[in-house]
């Protein structure tokens, strides 16, 4: 088998499995990780208000967690080899790549919006994302939920593809344990605003590619013209370097209007308008979910294409 075609089978593999098992019920290394880094963040912060000590402490933490179990992956890939190898290569990526379980948390919000049951759309809208989800109505609902599609896609499943690719299951791990830690310590508010910098730093840098050919992915497979125009005029505003492209040329795609304000506990945020077109309603969640999907078909088809290209010519 040529060596290209190993990791493109392993990623397909990884999907499929995916799609036929989901998500674990239960043990989710993620969630054991997650566990681990409130722990390691409450014994790491204790000066947050000292921003050199916190800053260094949360480069500490990063450390701590991270080198370990990107050691262990590296490990499998060294002393691994033949079906052991390709089974643990798959259930890591499997694990990272988690498109079934996009798709359930944005069909329990897309759902109930279409058949009018505004409390649980609300319900399951919190969720996912961080804002008042109480405090939404219909368009509300269906942006947050559209967004969250879009966004978790390029974190989750296109970032997490690009890195197996690239670095095998040693850059797939690293990439979603970063992207954890920026998840949970990558605010700016008072506690975190120093300690989490490097987290958040390390993943804007590891999906600063990711990011960019997602938002092409998308503006390929909808509007083309309007998802590259939004992207090139709206994504700079955005106070995320990788979610802006990827939010803007996916709004562009499905011609759709998202961003804008969007209420949160300590208040409204007021956000730049994203994509052209029409409001978000039930079907925009849908659709959302869909240009993800087609989205991983089209990279998969092209690096089959591109590896028999290079293997016929070379």
């Amino acid at each position: 088998m040529e060596n290209w075609a190993v990791p493109v089978i392993v990623s397909i593999a990884a999907v499929l499995l995916d799609h036929l098992v989901g998500e674990p019920r239960r043990w989710h290394p993620l969630v054991g990780f997650g566990n681990l880094v409130v722990r390691m963040e409450r014994l790491l912060n204790r000066r947050p208000d000292q921003p050199a000590r916190s800053f260094w402490a949360g480069w500490l933490g990063v450390l701590i967690l991270c080198v370990p179990l990107v050691g262990l992956a590296l490990a499998a890939e060294l002393w691994l080899e033949g079906w052991p190898l390709l089974v643990v290569q798959t259930s890591g990526v499997a694990l990272a790549v988690s498109l079934r379980g996009l798709a359930e948390h944005g069909r329990a919000v897309g759902e109930p919006l279409a058949r009018g049951d505004m409390d649980e759309a609300r319900r399951r809208v919190g969720y996912i994302v961080s804002r008042d989800a109480a405090a939404l109505d219909e368009q509300g609902v269906a942006a947050a939920a559209s967004e969250s599609m879009l966004e978790n896609g390029a974190d989750a499943v296109f970032a997490s593809l690009f890195w197996f690719l690239v670095a095998g299951l040693p850059g797939v791990v690293l990439h979603r344990l970063v992207n954890t830690l920026d998840a949970m310590w990558g605010y700016r508010n008072a506690r975190f605003q120093y300690f989490g910098r490097c987290a958040a730093r390390l993943d804007d840098l590891m999906n600063w590619i990711p990011a960019r050919l997602t938002a092409l992915t998308y503006a390929l497979l909808g509007n083309t013209r309007l998802a590259l125009r939004c992207w090139r005029r709206q994504a700079p505003a955005w106070d995320s370097p990788n979610a802006g492209p990827v939010m803007a040329a996916g709004a562009g795609a499905l011609e759709v209007i998202l961003g804008g304000p969007a209420p949160y506990a300590s208040g409204v945020k007021q956000r730049p308008v994203l994509g052209d077109g029409g409001q978000p309603g039930p079907g925009t969640v849908e659709q959302a979910i869909r240009l993800v999907q087609r989205g991983v078909a089209l990279w998969f088809i092209t690096l089959i294409l591109a590896g028999l290209l290079g293997w016929l010519l070379f």
